[in-house]
């Protein structure tokens, strides 16, 4: 049984696996809508156009409530107009509810678990001259603290829970004790958030007028629909989003495999948006945020369509070897049925603190199940580990600034092709 600790709660820990919809903290409506009212308001004065000025208020009818994260106080004073000036730390929630979904993924009323079954964090660096993705595995044992605002009364708070699955975070506490969990695992501050549901990544990868993947082996997947042979493949809408949830269908069926599919789809949406000039396209940008402002709901201060392009801004000079997909390294506890961060975390935590770029083991491709190597694509060339220059100090250790990862840490960097590696039924 996954060990409770209560930490100065009022309220008894509720069992993380049942699920619960009760209200998440939100701001006034009226004072939301009031901002971002304003902001993209904003946009249009800049541009002086009467196209901007609709853009502006199309943006304002699609957007949803919005979460307040208490991280947020972070943002003041930051300015929304160009690229973001600094850092960016976003978590990005994937949510397994079937909740107004549409037909297709099951009944809503017979599966009604709010998992947080994709959790992802986007780093930015200060400079914006890298970016490290890191996938969390939603198997992954993890600590929630005793600071999450209950769900059914903001005013109180929720017991402090240890051992327990990442993907149950998120019915247990909401958005912002999803947050505030991955801040304290890593040791940062994430000012943004955002929860999106299935058909808002079908939504989004229309968006972008689809993204190319690469298949090695064929994928067959009954539980999803999913059915692609070796070869290119172009995915939007329903088929991108059946591509990324696939797990039976990739490398070993495990939840390891799935994510490393998804750096296949991720790394090649990094290339496609910068070699089409997306990020400097003010219409597809537009896109974008309409996307996500209808099928997302984000915290209050990415909900803000000026906000949104300043930190796509952020990342559109950004080389894309320094565009690093990492899977947060774990290992298989007693039983199998879970896994728990190992000692090379603690590097990618470090990473990220002292904001560096990573480099890969060339080994760790050889213990991903879930993508192989595009035998057509040339080798991405390899990146130098670099140290800075020698203190005057000499009992102080030289600084490195860039962090080389263990062979046990898999992922792929936005520069290198790889391929999806297709599970068959025969497999299954």
């Amino acid at each position: 049984m996954e060990d409770q600790v209560r930490a100065g709660s009022r309220r008894a820990a509720k069992a993380p696996s049942i699920a619960r919809h009760g209200r998440l903290k939100t701001r006034n409506p009226w004072r939301s809508l009031a901002k971002l009212t304003a902001s993209v308001l904003a946009v249009a004065l800049v541009s002086g156009t009467a196209v901007a000025a609709y853009a502006a208020w199309d943006l304002v009818q699609t957007a949803q409530p919005t979460v307040k994260l208490e991280s947020e106080k972070v943002l003041e004073g930051v300015p929304d107009i160009g690229a973001i000036d600094g850092g960016v730390n976003l978590l990005l929630i994937g949510s397994d509810s079937r909740q107004g979904q549409g037909e297709g993924f099951g009944d809503p009323d017979e599966e009604t678990a709010v998992l947080n079954d994709v959790t992802m964090l986007l780093h930015i660096s200060q400079d914006h001259t890298h970016v490290e993705v890191v996938s969390f595995p939603r198997d992954m044992l993890i600590s929630v603290p005793g600071t999450c605002a209950d769900p059914e009364d903001p005013s109180d708070t929720l017991s402090a829970l240890s051992a327990v699955k990442m993907n149950t975070v998120l019915s247990y506490g909401g958005m912002d004790c999803v947050v505030q969990t991955v801040q304290a695992e890593l040791g940062i501050t994430i000012p943004f958030a955002g929860i999106v549901q299935f058909m808002g990544v079908a939504g989004l990868s229309e968006a972008v007028g689809g993204v190319e993947v690469c298949v090695a082996e064929k994928i067959e997947d009954e539980y999803t629909g999913i059915f692609l042979e070796p070869g290119t493949h172009t995915l939007a809408g329903i088929d991108a989003l059946q591509f990324l949830r696939t797990r039976h269908g990739v490398g070993d069926g495990s939840d390891l495999g799935r994510i490393s599919n998804q750096q296949v789809f991720l790394s090649s949406l990094a290339r496609k948006l910068q070699a089409d000039g997306t990020l400097n396209d003010p219409v597809t940008l537009f896109k974008i945020a309409k996307a996500a402002l209808a099928n997302m709901q984000l915290s209050a201060g990415l909900a803000n369509p000026t906000m949104m392009i300043s930190i796509a801004k952020a990342m559109k000079d950004v080389d894309l070897s320094k565009i690093a997909f990492i899977q947060y390294p774990t290992g298989y506890v007693d039983g199998g049925g879970a896994v728990a961060p190992d000692a090379s975390a603690e590097i990618v935590k470090t990473a990220l603190q002292t904001d560096v770029p990573v480099v890969f083991d060339a080994a760790a491709n050889a213990t991903d199940s879930g993508s192989a190597a595009d035998p057509n694509a040339a080798p991405a060339p390899e990146t130098p580990v670099e140290e800075a220059p020698a203190t005057t100090d000499p009992a102080a250790p030289a600084p490195t600034t860039t962090e080389a990862l263990p062979s046990n840490v898999s992922g792929q960097t936005a520069a290198e092709t790889r391929c999806s590696a297709g599970r068959s039924l025969d497999d299954q």
